[in-house]
């Protein structure tokens, strides 16, 4: 069997299946992610035991420190994991909901409701976690899900969709709605970026390069995720007891991840009081420095070491402890700045001025604007979403963390009582 021939049985098992989450309650959906969150806990030493083989295999070939962070699970974050999916269980229920409602003149009945997608293909590397947010949040919405992981993650990702098949077992919901794509081939991908008319959607979950191959390849339609060099913009009228540690917080709380801060822009006027404490808070935390001109020329005069910051630099997603830094002239400036480089993810300013927080919104665009607080909280867990499938940075459909209601669309339902057209 080839690979478009395996993503068609797939997809057509998923699909198949579905019709089981296409007739279940609320509260089915919800003893499902239940039965899920229960044994991913009681299993949590069958998952390290695979994650810890996982990770000693890409260690051992090479992986970077960010990546592996990425990769790797500990008690902490499989505790995490159930608990995103039991936040998602008592989430209110995104199907069947009604959205609009009127009366025509000749009598006929409109409705307009949630329904799901159908079957939905997520692409995306390294992070285990993903698997299993990703089939809570598509279960819960009625969709079937074609789960394509790394194969960094292969052994991980086997074990955790073993588990939640066999959680399902106690449920009405088939087992089938989960469907592993392997990894062991990359050309899956393309077979499953090219299964239109059996695959509804694709999600794409990871690097820029791996987000811009799919929206470039997909024959599916596809969300665009992820990409993330987010800013905080430390305004003239800025509380410094505030500012530092949001920038701390933004840069160092987890590198890792697409909502983490990579560059620094400073108005002018607050330049000479701020980048002292900023760069050596930031250097003492082991951030490497590409600094512009000024901002460089002070992190000499207090011996910090720094790299003189290049074109390439201001649009490059570190996920390490990197950090851009550069002045500005003004708050125009620092949003200029930011069409040019940024990727339209998070973007934070810190001001006590009403008229700078205002003109930094209108002038930003982006999945979400943080004001005096830190980049890190655009997040799905952290909004309220229970957890999230992705962080959308395009315009259509869905913008910014994706819960239950992004994984739905609508359908038009028409009653009537024996009109014709005329």
């Amino acid at each position: 069997m080839n690979n478009d021939q395996l993503i068609a049985t797939l997809a057509t098992n998923a699909r198949r299946a579905a019709r089981t989450l296409a007739t279940s309650t609320y509260e089915e959906r919800q003893q499902a992610l239940l039965a899920i969150a229960t044994l991913i806990e009681k299993k949590e030493d069958e998952i390290l035991r695979a994650n810890s083989n996982d990770v000693q295999r890409e260690r051992a070939a090479g992986m970077n420190e960010s990546l592996l962070d990425r990769l790797t699970l500990n008690p902490a974050r499989i505790a995490g994991m159930a608990n995103g999916a039991r936040k998602v269980a008592q989430l209110s229920d995104p199907l069947h909901q009604t959205l609009r409602h009127r009366v025509l003149d000749n009598g006929l009945e409109l409705t307009q409701v949630s329904v799901p997608f159908g079957v939905v293909g997520m692409i995306y590397e390294a992070r285990p976690n993903v698997t299993l947010d990703a089939a809570v949040i598509l279960l819960m919405s009625g969709n079937a899900a074609l789960l394509r992981g790394s194969s960094s993650a292969s052994q991980t990702n086997q074990v955790l969709v073993e588990i939640m098949k066999e959680a399902l077992t106690t449920t009405p919901i088939s087992p089938e709605v989960l469907q592993l794509v392997p990894s062991d081939d990359r050309d899956t991908v393309r077979a499953l970026l090219h299964a239109r008319g059996l695959v509804d959607l694709v999600i794409p979950r990871g690097s820029a390069s791996l987000i811009r191959t799919v929206v470039d390849e997909s024959l599916v339609p596809a969300i665009e995720t992820g990409a993330g060099v987010c800013h905080v913009y430390v305004d003239k009228h800025a509380d410094m007891e505030k500012a530092l540690p949001i920038l701390i917080n933004s840069k160092t709380q987890r590198p890792s991840v697409c909502n983490a801060a990579e560059t620094l822009l400073i108005h002018k006027e607050v330049a000479t009081s701020f980048l002292p404490p900023a760069l050596t808070a930031l250097h003492s935390a082991g951030v490497t420095l590409h600094c512009d001109e000024l901002s460089g020329k002070v992190a000499s005069s207090l011996s910090i070491p720094y790299i003189p910051a290049t074109e390439s630099d201001w649009s490059t997603e570190y996920g390490t402890l990197e950090m851009n830094v550069g002045v500005v002239d003004s708050l125009e400036s620092a949003t200029e700045h930011i069409l040019k480089f940024g990727t339209h993810h998070t973007e934070a300013i810190v001001s006590e001025s009403q008229e700078s927080i205002s003109r930094f919104i209108a002038l930003s665009d982006c999945a979400a604007v943080m004001i005096n607080a830190s980049t890190r909280f655009t997040d799905g867990e952290e909004m309220g979403f229970g957890a999230e499938i992705g962080i959308s940075n395009q315009k259509l459909h869905a913008r910014g963390p994706m819960g239950l209601e992004a994984m739905t669309t609508t359908t038009w339902i028409v009653k009537g009582d024996g009109q014709i057209r005329k």
